[in-house]
Protein backbone atom coordinates (compact mmCIF):
# COMPACT_ATOMS: atom_id res chain seq x y z
CA UNK A 1 0.00 0.00 0.00
CA UNK A 2 2.88 2.36 0.74
CA UNK A 3 4.28 2.16 -2.78
CA UNK A 4 0.81 2.88 -4.18
CA UNK A 5 0.66 6.11 -2.17
CA UNK A 6 4.17 7.03 -3.29
CA UNK A 7 3.30 6.32 -6.91
CA UNK A 8 0.17 8.44 -6.60
CA UNK A 9 2.26 11.28 -5.25
CA UNK A 10 4.71 10.99 -8.13
CA UNK A 11 1.97 10.97 -10.71
CA UNK A 12 0.30 13.94 -9.01
CA UNK A 13 3.07 16.07 -10.46
CA UNK A 14 1.44 15.53 -13.89
CA UNK A 15 -2.35 15.63 -13.53
CA UNK A 16 -4.15 14.33 -16.63
CA UNK A 17 -7.36 16.14 -17.70
CA UNK A 18 -10.49 13.97 -17.58
CA UNK A 19 -12.52 13.79 -20.79
CA UNK A 20 -16.15 14.95 -20.54
CA UNK A 21 -19.02 13.86 -22.80
CA UNK A 22 -20.13 15.96 -25.74
CA UNK A 23 -23.52 16.71 -24.19
CA UNK A 24 -21.91 18.99 -21.59
CA UNK A 25 -18.71 20.64 -22.87
CA UNK A 26 -16.31 21.74 -20.15
CA UNK A 27 -16.11 25.38 -19.22
CA UNK A 28 -12.59 26.73 -19.60
CA UNK A 29 -11.10 28.01 -16.33
CA UNK A 30 -10.63 31.78 -15.96
CA UNK A 31 -7.14 33.03 -16.75
CA UNK A 32 -4.89 33.56 -13.74
CA UNK A 33 -3.89 37.06 -12.67
CA UNK A 34 -0.91 38.46 -14.51
CA UNK A 35 1.19 38.65 -11.36
CA UNK A 36 0.42 35.06 -10.24
CA UNK A 37 2.74 32.18 -11.05
CA UNK A 38 1.24 28.68 -11.28
CA UNK A 39 3.57 25.90 -10.07
CA UNK A 40 2.91 22.21 -10.55
CA UNK A 41 3.09 20.16 -7.34
CA UNK A 42 6.39 18.40 -6.91
CA UNK A 43 6.82 14.78 -5.77
CA UNK A 44 9.38 14.10 -3.05
CA UNK A 45 11.28 10.82 -3.21
CA UNK A 46 13.57 9.67 -0.42
CA UNK A 47 16.01 6.78 -0.65
CA UNK A 48 13.95 4.72 1.81
CA UNK A 49 10.82 5.24 -0.30
CA UNK A 50 12.68 4.29 -3.48
CA UNK A 51 13.91 1.07 -1.87
CA UNK A 52 10.42 0.28 -0.51
CA UNK A 53 8.87 0.73 -3.95
CA UNK A 54 11.61 -1.37 -5.55
CA UNK A 55 11.04 -4.22 -3.07
CA UNK A 56 7.45 -4.50 -4.27
CA UNK A 57 7.92 -3.79 -7.98
CA UNK A 58 11.44 -4.61 -9.18
CA UNK A 59 11.02 -7.57 -11.60
CA UNK A 60 14.31 -9.30 -10.77
CA UNK A 61 13.67 -9.15 -7.02
CA UNK A 62 10.08 -10.33 -7.46
CA UNK A 63 11.36 -13.30 -9.48
CA UNK A 64 13.62 -14.25 -6.59
CA UNK A 65 10.75 -13.87 -4.10
CA UNK A 66 8.55 -16.15 -6.20
CA UNK A 67 10.74 -19.07 -5.12
CA UNK A 68 9.69 -18.64 -1.49
CA UNK A 69 6.29 -20.32 -1.98
CA UNK A 70 7.54 -23.60 -3.54
CA UNK A 71 10.28 -23.86 -0.89
CA UNK A 72 7.72 -23.52 1.93
CA UNK A 73 5.43 -26.09 0.34
CA UNK A 74 8.40 -28.42 -0.03
CA UNK A 75 8.85 -28.40 3.77
CA UNK A 76 5.14 -29.07 4.30
CA UNK A 77 5.23 -31.89 1.78
CA UNK A 78 8.24 -33.49 3.49
CA UNK A 79 6.65 -33.49 6.95
CA UNK A 80 3.29 -34.59 5.57
CA UNK A 81 4.88 -37.54 3.76
CA UNK A 82 6.57 -38.58 7.01
CA UNK A 83 3.56 -38.25 9.33
CA UNK A 84 0.37 -38.52 7.27
CA UNK A 85 -0.61 -41.32 4.86
CA UNK A 86 -1.76 -40.62 1.35
CA UNK A 87 -5.55 -40.73 0.92
CA UNK A 88 -7.22 -41.48 -2.38
CA UNK A 89 -10.87 -41.77 -3.38
CA UNK A 90 -12.23 -42.95 -6.70
CA UNK A 91 -15.57 -43.86 -8.20
CA UNK A 92 -17.22 -44.37 -11.53
CA UNK A 93 -19.94 -45.95 -13.64
CA UNK A 94 -19.91 -48.62 -16.38
CA UNK A 95 -22.26 -49.99 -19.00
CA UNK A 96 -22.20 -53.51 -20.49
CA UNK A 97 -24.29 -54.58 -23.46
CA UNK A 98 -25.77 -58.05 -24.03
CA UNK A 99 -23.53 -60.78 -25.46
CA UNK A 100 -20.98 -63.37 -24.46
CA UNK A 101 -17.43 -63.12 -23.14
CA UNK A 102 -14.71 -65.74 -23.01
CA UNK A 103 -12.36 -65.93 -20.06
CA UNK A 104 -9.66 -68.61 -20.35
CA UNK A 105 -11.62 -71.65 -21.58
CA UNK A 106 -15.04 -70.63 -20.28
CA UNK A 107 -17.68 -68.51 -21.95
CA UNK A 108 -20.05 -66.22 -20.06
CA UNK A 109 -23.21 -64.94 -21.67
CA UNK A 110 -25.36 -61.99 -20.69
CA UNK A 111 -28.84 -61.72 -22.11
CA UNK A 112 -29.43 -58.09 -21.21
CA UNK A 113 -27.46 -54.89 -20.77
CA UNK A 114 -26.38 -53.72 -17.32
CA UNK A 115 -25.26 -50.50 -15.67
CA UNK A 116 -22.90 -50.52 -12.71
CA UNK A 117 -21.22 -48.09 -10.32
CA UNK A 118 -18.36 -48.45 -7.87
CA UNK A 119 -16.33 -46.58 -5.27
CA UNK A 120 -12.97 -47.09 -3.60
CA UNK A 121 -11.37 -45.33 -0.63
CA UNK A 122 -7.72 -46.15 0.05
CA UNK A 123 -4.86 -45.23 2.35
CA UNK A 124 -1.18 -45.76 1.62
CA UNK A 125 1.95 -45.01 3.61
CA UNK A 126 5.60 -45.61 2.83
CA UNK A 127 8.51 -45.31 5.22
CA UNK A 128 12.12 -45.36 4.09
CA UNK A 129 15.40 -43.62 4.71
CA UNK A 130 14.59 -41.09 2.01
CA UNK A 131 11.26 -40.27 3.72
CA UNK A 132 13.02 -39.77 7.06
CA UNK A 133 15.65 -37.43 5.57
CA UNK A 134 13.26 -35.37 3.43
CA UNK A 135 12.29 -32.86 6.19
CA UNK A 136 15.92 -31.97 6.84
CA UNK A 137 16.61 -31.68 3.12
CA UNK A 138 13.52 -29.53 2.48
CA UNK A 139 14.31 -27.19 5.39
CA UNK A 140 17.88 -26.78 4.16
CA UNK A 141 16.60 -25.96 0.68
CA UNK A 142 14.16 -23.45 2.18
CA UNK A 143 17.01 -21.76 4.08
CA UNK A 144 19.00 -21.60 0.86
CA UNK A 145 16.04 -20.02 -0.93
CA UNK A 146 15.65 -17.44 1.85
CA UNK A 147 19.33 -16.57 1.56
CA UNK A 148 19.01 -16.27 -2.22
CA UNK A 149 16.18 -13.79 -1.68
CA UNK A 150 18.31 -11.91 0.87
CA UNK A 151 21.11 -11.77 -1.69
CA UNK A 152 18.73 -10.43 -4.33
CA UNK A 153 17.53 -7.82 -1.83
CA UNK A 154 21.13 -6.81 -1.12
CA UNK A 155 21.77 -6.38 -4.84
CA UNK A 156 18.54 -4.41 -5.17
CA UNK A 157 19.36 -2.04 -2.30
CA UNK A 158 22.88 -1.51 -3.62
CA UNK A 159 21.63 -0.77 -7.13
CA UNK A 160 18.94 1.66 -5.95
CA UNK A 161 21.41 3.42 -3.63
CA UNK A 162 24.01 3.73 -6.37
CA UNK A 163 21.48 5.11 -8.84
CA UNK A 164 20.04 7.48 -6.23
CA UNK A 165 23.54 8.81 -5.64
CA UNK A 166 24.08 9.08 -9.39
CA UNK A 167 20.97 11.24 -9.70
CA UNK A 168 22.14 13.47 -6.83
CA UNK A 169 25.57 13.71 -8.47
CA UNK A 170 23.97 14.74 -11.77
CA UNK A 171 21.85 17.34 -9.92
CA UNK A 172 24.99 18.73 -8.26
CA UNK A 173 26.71 18.93 -11.64
CA UNK A 174 23.65 20.69 -13.09
CA UNK A 175 23.69 23.22 -10.23
CA UNK A 176 27.37 23.80 -10.92
CA UNK A 177 26.56 24.36 -14.62
CA UNK A 178 23.92 26.95 -13.66
CA UNK A 179 26.41 28.77 -11.42
CA UNK A 180 28.96 28.74 -14.23
CA UNK A 181 26.36 30.24 -16.57
CA UNK A 182 25.59 32.99 -14.08
CA UNK A 183 29.27 33.72 -13.70
CA UNK A 184 29.75 33.89 -17.47
CA UNK A 185 26.82 36.31 -17.76
CA UNK A 186 28.51 38.51 -15.17
CA UNK A 187 31.77 38.27 -17.12
CA UNK A 188 29.91 39.33 -20.27
CA UNK A 189 28.48 42.35 -18.46
CA UNK A 190 31.95 43.21 -17.14
CA UNK A 191 33.49 42.87 -20.62
CA UNK A 192 30.78 45.09 -22.13
CA UNK A 193 31.31 47.67 -19.39
CA UNK A 194 35.07 47.75 -19.94
CA UNK A 195 34.58 47.85 -23.69
CA UNK A 196 32.19 50.80 -23.27
CA UNK A 197 34.86 52.86 -21.49
CA UNK A 198 37.63 51.78 -23.86
CA UNK A 199 39.47 49.52 -21.42
CA UNK A 200 38.77 46.28 -23.35
CA UNK A 201 38.62 45.18 -26.94
CA UNK A 202 35.77 43.69 -28.92
CA UNK A 203 37.66 40.40 -28.73
CA UNK A 204 37.01 40.29 -24.98
CA UNK A 205 33.29 40.84 -25.58
CA UNK A 206 33.07 38.13 -28.23
CA UNK A 207 35.06 35.72 -26.06
CA UNK A 208 32.68 36.40 -23.17
CA UNK A 209 29.71 35.74 -25.47
CA UNK A 210 31.23 32.42 -26.59
CA UNK A 211 31.87 31.41 -22.99
CA UNK A 212 28.27 32.21 -22.08
CA UNK A 213 26.98 30.17 -25.02
CA UNK A 214 29.12 27.22 -24.06
CA UNK A 215 27.82 27.52 -20.49
CA UNK A 216 24.24 27.48 -21.81
CA UNK A 217 24.95 24.27 -23.75
CA UNK A 218 26.52 22.74 -20.63
CA UNK A 219 23.34 23.58 -18.65
CA UNK A 220 21.14 21.88 -21.25
CA UNK A 221 23.30 18.78 -21.25
CA UNK A 222 23.48 18.63 -17.46
CA UNK A 223 19.70 18.94 -17.12
CA UNK A 224 19.23 16.18 -19.69
CA UNK A 225 21.60 13.93 -17.74
CA UNK A 226 19.54 14.56 -14.58
CA UNK A 227 16.32 13.53 -16.33
CA UNK A 228 17.91 10.43 -17.86
CA UNK A 229 19.34 9.30 -14.53
CA UNK A 230 15.95 9.80 -12.89
CA UNK A 231 14.37 7.62 -15.56
CA UNK A 232 16.92 4.92 -14.86
CA UNK A 233 16.14 5.16 -11.15
CA UNK A 234 12.45 4.58 -11.82
CA UNK A 235 13.34 1.67 -14.10
CA UNK A 236 15.25 0.01 -11.27
CA UNK A 237 12.34 0.73 -8.93
CA UNK A 238 10.11 -1.20 -11.33
CA UNK A 239 7.45 1.49 -11.81
CA UNK A 240 6.50 3.82 -14.64
CA UNK A 241 7.91 7.32 -14.12
CA UNK A 242 5.68 10.40 -14.32
CA UNK A 243 5.51 12.16 -17.66
CA UNK A 244 7.28 15.24 -16.30
CA UNK A 245 10.27 13.64 -14.65
CA UNK A 246 11.69 17.04 -13.68
CA UNK A 247 9.00 17.41 -11.01
CA UNK A 248 10.44 14.48 -9.01
CA UNK A 249 12.65 15.84 -6.27
CA UNK A 250 15.14 13.70 -4.32
CA UNK A 251 15.09 14.64 -0.65
CA UNK A 252 17.93 12.70 0.98
CA UNK A 253 21.32 14.26 1.61
CA UNK A 254 24.57 12.52 2.46
CA UNK A 255 27.52 13.77 4.45
CA UNK A 256 31.13 12.66 4.33
CA UNK A 257 32.60 11.18 7.51
CA UNK A 258 35.89 9.53 8.22
CA UNK A 259 35.47 5.72 8.00
CA UNK A 260 35.22 4.59 11.65
CA UNK A 261 35.52 0.85 10.94
CA UNK A 262 38.47 -1.46 11.18
CA UNK A 263 39.18 -3.94 8.40
CA UNK A 264 39.17 -6.89 10.81
CA UNK A 265 35.75 -5.86 12.08
CA UNK A 266 34.37 -5.60 8.55
CA UNK A 267 35.79 -9.00 7.57
CA UNK A 268 34.13 -10.60 10.60
CA UNK A 269 30.77 -9.03 9.73
CA UNK A 270 31.07 -10.13 6.10
CA UNK A 271 31.93 -13.70 7.16
CA UNK A 272 28.69 -13.83 9.13
CA UNK A 273 26.32 -11.71 7.05
CA UNK A 274 27.31 -11.73 3.39
CA UNK A 275 24.11 -13.06 1.73
CA UNK A 276 25.81 -14.82 -1.18
CA UNK A 277 28.16 -16.65 1.19
CA UNK A 278 25.26 -17.57 3.48
CA UNK A 279 23.26 -18.85 0.50
CA UNK A 280 26.14 -21.08 -0.61
CA UNK A 281 26.49 -22.45 2.92
CA UNK A 282 22.78 -23.24 2.95
CA UNK A 283 23.16 -25.01 -0.41
CA UNK A 284 26.06 -26.97 1.03
CA UNK A 285 23.89 -28.03 3.97
CA UNK A 286 21.15 -29.10 1.56
CA UNK A 287 23.69 -31.10 -0.44
CA UNK A 288 24.80 -32.87 2.78
CA UNK A 289 21.18 -33.84 3.46
CA UNK A 290 20.91 -35.04 -0.13
CA UNK A 291 23.88 -37.35 0.48
CA UNK A 292 22.08 -38.82 3.51
CA UNK A 293 18.87 -39.22 1.54
CA UNK A 294 20.62 -40.92 -1.35
CA UNK A 295 22.63 -43.23 0.92
CA UNK A 296 19.40 -44.34 2.64
CA UNK A 297 18.57 -46.35 -0.50
CA UNK A 298 20.57 -49.21 1.10
CA UNK A 299 17.88 -49.63 3.76
CA UNK A 300 14.46 -51.28 3.57
CA UNK A 301 11.21 -49.71 2.42
CA UNK A 302 8.07 -50.37 4.46
CA UNK A 303 4.76 -49.86 2.63
CA UNK A 304 1.29 -50.10 4.17
CA UNK A 305 -1.99 -49.86 2.26
CA UNK A 306 -5.66 -50.26 3.16
CA UNK A 307 -8.89 -49.90 1.22
CA UNK A 308 -12.67 -49.91 1.32
CA UNK A 309 -14.77 -50.50 -1.80
CA UNK A 310 -18.29 -51.28 -2.99
CA UNK A 311 -20.24 -51.81 -6.21
CA UNK A 312 -23.69 -51.90 -7.77
CA UNK A 313 -24.98 -53.77 -10.83
CA UNK A 314 -28.41 -53.31 -12.33
CA UNK A 315 -30.07 -54.71 -15.43
CA UNK A 316 -31.52 -52.06 -17.69
CA UNK A 317 -34.44 -54.39 -18.59
CA UNK A 318 -35.69 -56.53 -15.69
CA UNK A 319 -38.38 -58.39 -17.67
CA UNK A 320 -36.14 -61.34 -18.71
CA UNK A 321 -35.24 -61.85 -15.04
CA UNK A 322 -38.91 -61.81 -14.08
CA UNK A 323 -39.74 -64.30 -16.84
CA UNK A 324 -36.90 -66.55 -15.73
CA UNK A 325 -38.05 -66.37 -12.09
CA UNK A 326 -41.64 -67.09 -13.08
CA UNK A 327 -40.53 -70.10 -15.15
CA UNK A 328 -38.38 -71.39 -12.29
CA UNK A 329 -41.34 -71.10 -9.90
CA UNK A 330 -43.59 -72.94 -12.40
CA UNK A 331 -41.08 -75.79 -12.68
CA UNK A 332 -40.78 -76.01 -8.90
CA UNK A 333 -44.59 -75.99 -8.54
CA UNK A 334 -44.92 -78.82 -11.09
CA UNK A 335 -42.25 -80.81 -9.28
CA UNK A 336 -44.10 -80.22 -6.00
CA UNK A 337 -47.39 -81.42 -7.49
CA UNK A 338 -45.73 -84.51 -8.95
CA UNK A 339 -44.10 -85.24 -5.60
CA UNK A 340 -47.48 -84.87 -3.85
CA UNK A 341 -49.00 -87.47 -6.23
CA UNK A 342 -46.33 -89.93 -5.25
CA UNK A 343 -46.75 -89.13 -1.56
CA UNK A 344 -50.57 -89.63 -1.82
CA UNK A 345 -50.09 -92.99 -3.51
CA UNK A 346 -47.81 -93.98 -0.65
CA UNK A 347 -50.35 -92.84 1.95
CA UNK A 348 -48.38 -89.78 2.99
CA UNK A 349 -49.69 -86.26 3.50
CA UNK A 350 -49.07 -83.92 0.55
CA UNK A 351 -46.71 -80.96 0.83
CA UNK A 352 -47.87 -77.33 0.61
CA UNK A 353 -47.10 -76.11 -2.93
CA UNK A 354 -48.47 -72.60 -2.46
CA UNK A 355 -44.96 -71.24 -1.88
CA UNK A 356 -44.10 -71.99 -5.52
CA UNK A 357 -46.90 -69.90 -6.97
CA UNK A 358 -45.52 -66.73 -8.69
CA UNK A 359 -47.29 -63.56 -7.70
CA UNK A 360 -47.06 -59.77 -7.81
CA UNK A 361 -45.03 -59.71 -4.61
CA UNK A 362 -42.37 -61.91 -6.19
CA UNK A 363 -42.15 -59.66 -9.22
CA UNK A 364 -41.86 -56.56 -7.01
CA UNK A 365 -39.12 -58.23 -4.96
CA UNK A 366 -37.12 -58.85 -8.15
CA UNK A 367 -37.58 -55.25 -9.23
CA UNK A 368 -36.50 -54.00 -5.79
CA UNK A 369 -33.38 -56.17 -5.76
CA UNK A 370 -32.43 -54.91 -9.24
CA UNK A 371 -33.00 -51.21 -8.41
CA UNK A 372 -29.58 -50.48 -6.86
CA UNK A 373 -27.90 -48.17 -9.42
CA UNK A 374 -26.09 -45.85 -8.74
CA UNK A 375 -25.69 -45.48 -4.95
CA UNK A 376 -27.09 -48.59 -3.27
CA UNK A 377 -23.63 -50.15 -2.99
CA UNK A 378 -22.78 -53.67 -1.96
CA UNK A 379 -19.76 -53.34 0.32
CA UNK A 380 -16.68 -55.40 -0.35
CA UNK A 381 -14.54 -56.81 2.48
CA UNK A 382 -11.94 -54.47 4.00
CA UNK A 383 -8.43 -55.09 2.66
CA UNK A 384 -5.04 -54.18 4.16
CA UNK A 385 -1.51 -54.95 3.02
CA UNK A 386 1.94 -54.59 4.58
CA UNK A 387 5.02 -54.90 2.36
CA UNK A 388 8.69 -54.77 3.32
CA UNK A 389 11.14 -54.36 0.45
CA UNK A 390 14.89 -54.67 0.86
CA UNK A 391 16.88 -53.90 -2.27
CA UNK A 392 19.83 -56.23 -2.74
CA UNK A 393 21.41 -55.47 -6.11
CA UNK A 394 20.35 -52.93 -8.72
CA UNK A 395 23.34 -52.79 -11.06
CA UNK A 396 25.26 -50.25 -8.96
CA UNK A 397 22.66 -47.52 -9.46
CA UNK A 398 22.72 -46.73 -5.70
CA UNK A 399 26.49 -46.44 -5.74
CA UNK A 400 26.28 -44.11 -8.73
CA UNK A 401 23.64 -41.90 -7.10
CA UNK A 402 25.58 -41.69 -3.83
CA UNK A 403 28.78 -40.83 -5.70
CA UNK A 404 27.01 -38.05 -7.63
CA UNK A 405 25.50 -36.65 -4.42
CA UNK A 406 28.87 -36.64 -2.64
CA UNK A 407 30.52 -34.98 -5.64
CA UNK A 408 27.88 -32.25 -5.60
CA UNK A 409 28.45 -31.74 -1.88
CA UNK A 410 32.22 -31.57 -2.33
CA UNK A 411 31.83 -29.07 -5.18
CA UNK A 412 29.66 -26.86 -2.99
CA UNK A 413 32.24 -27.03 -0.21
CA UNK A 414 34.84 -25.70 -2.64
CA UNK A 415 32.45 -23.01 -3.86
CA UNK A 416 31.89 -21.90 -0.26
CA UNK A 417 35.64 -21.74 0.32
CA UNK A 418 36.19 -19.82 -2.93
CA UNK A 419 33.38 -17.40 -2.12
CA UNK A 420 34.81 -16.85 1.36
CA UNK A 421 38.12 -15.83 -0.19
CA UNK A 422 36.33 -13.60 -2.70
CA UNK A 423 34.37 -11.91 0.09
CA UNK A 424 37.57 -11.15 1.97
CA UNK A 425 39.05 -9.65 -1.20
CA UNK A 426 35.90 -7.65 -1.98
CA UNK A 427 35.65 -6.23 1.54
CA UNK A 428 39.36 -5.39 1.70
CA UNK A 429 39.28 -3.78 -1.72
CA UNK A 430 36.10 -1.80 -0.98
CA UNK A 431 37.59 -0.63 2.33
CA UNK A 432 40.78 0.55 0.64
CA UNK A 433 38.79 2.33 -2.06
CA UNK A 434 36.64 3.99 0.61
CA UNK A 435 39.69 5.24 2.51
CA UNK A 436 41.21 6.54 -0.72
CA UNK A 437 37.91 8.22 -1.64
CA UNK A 438 37.75 9.91 1.75
CA UNK A 439 41.28 11.30 1.39
CA UNK A 440 40.45 12.38 -2.17
CA UNK A 441 37.46 14.37 -0.88
CA UNK A 442 39.75 16.35 1.41
CA UNK A 443 42.30 17.00 -1.33
CA UNK A 444 39.67 18.01 -3.89
CA UNK A 445 38.07 20.34 -1.36
CA UNK A 446 41.44 22.02 -0.84
CA UNK A 447 41.87 22.32 -4.62
CA UNK A 448 38.38 23.80 -4.93
CA UNK A 449 39.14 26.49 -2.32
CA UNK A 450 42.39 27.37 -4.11
CA UNK A 451 40.66 27.48 -7.51
CA UNK A 452 37.95 29.77 -6.15
CA UNK A 453 40.57 32.15 -4.77
CA UNK A 454 42.40 32.06 -8.08
CA UNK A 455 39.17 32.89 -9.95
CA UNK A 456 38.39 35.71 -7.53
CA UNK A 457 41.88 37.21 -7.98
CA UNK A 458 41.66 36.91 -11.75
CA UNK A 459 38.25 38.59 -11.72
CA UNK A 460 39.52 41.51 -9.64
CA UNK A 461 42.60 41.88 -11.82
CA UNK A 462 40.45 42.01 -14.95
CA UNK A 463 38.01 44.46 -13.33
CA UNK A 464 40.82 46.94 -12.53
CA UNK A 465 42.55 46.36 -15.87
CA UNK A 466 45.61 44.50 -14.59
CA UNK A 467 44.73 41.15 -16.16
CA UNK A 468 43.49 39.90 -19.51
CA UNK A 469 40.22 38.19 -20.28
CA UNK A 470 42.09 35.05 -21.32
CA UNK A 471 43.59 34.84 -17.83
CA UNK A 472 40.08 35.17 -16.44
CA UNK A 473 38.79 32.34 -18.68
CA UNK A 474 41.69 30.11 -17.69
CA UNK A 475 40.95 30.73 -14.03
CA UNK A 476 37.28 29.98 -14.59
CA UNK A 477 38.05 26.71 -16.41
CA UNK A 478 40.37 25.69 -13.58
CA UNK A 479 37.71 26.59 -11.01
CA UNK A 480 35.03 24.66 -12.92
CA UNK A 481 37.25 21.60 -13.15
CA UNK A 482 38.03 21.81 -9.45
CA UNK A 483 34.33 22.13 -8.59
CA UNK A 484 33.44 19.15 -10.77
CA UNK A 485 36.25 17.07 -9.31
CA UNK A 486 35.09 17.95 -5.78
CA UNK A 487 31.51 16.90 -6.57
CA UNK A 488 32.67 13.66 -8.18
CA UNK A 489 34.97 12.90 -5.26
CA UNK A 490 32.12 13.37 -2.79
CA UNK A 491 29.79 10.99 -4.59
CA UNK A 492 32.59 8.55 -5.33
CA UNK A 493 32.98 8.33 -1.56
CA UNK A 494 29.29 7.57 -1.03
CA UNK A 495 29.26 5.02 -3.85
CA UNK A 496 32.35 3.35 -2.43
CA UNK A 497 30.55 3.13 0.93
CA UNK A 498 27.56 1.50 -0.83
CA UNK A 499 29.89 -1.05 -2.44
CA UNK A 500 31.42 -1.80 0.97
CA UNK A 501 27.94 -2.28 2.46
CA UNK A 502 27.07 -4.69 -0.35
CA UNK A 503 30.26 -6.69 0.26
CA UNK A 504 29.66 -6.81 4.03
CA UNK A 505 25.98 -7.62 3.62
CA UNK A 506 24.50 -4.97 5.93
CA UNK A 507 24.05 -1.22 6.23
CA UNK A 508 26.96 0.69 7.74
CA UNK A 509 25.44 4.18 7.76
Amino acid sequence: MKHVMIGAGLLAANPTPIAVGAQQPPTPPPPPPAAATIRQPTAALSLADAIAVARENNPLYRRAENNRGPAAWGVRNAYSSLLIPNVRASGGMTYSGPGSQTFLAQSFSQSGSTVASFYELGLSYELSGATLSQPGLAKAQQRATDQDIAGAENVLITGITQQYLTVLQAIAQADLAHKTLQRNEEFLKLANARYGVGQATLIDVRQAQVARGQAQVAVLRAETVVSVEKLRLFEQMGVTPPLDITEVQLTDTFTVHAPPWQLKELLTMAEQQNPVLKALRAREDAAAWNVRSTASAWGPVVALSAGWSGFTQQFTNVDPIIFAGEAAFANQHAECQENNTIRTSAGLAPNDCSGFVWGASNEQAVRDRNSVFPFDFTKQPFQARLTVTWPIFNNFSRELNVSNARTQHNDLEERVRARGLAVQTDVSQAFLVLQSAYRTVGLQDTNRVAAREQLQLATERYRVGSGTFFELLDAQIAALRAEQDAVNATYDYHKALAVLEAAVGRSLR
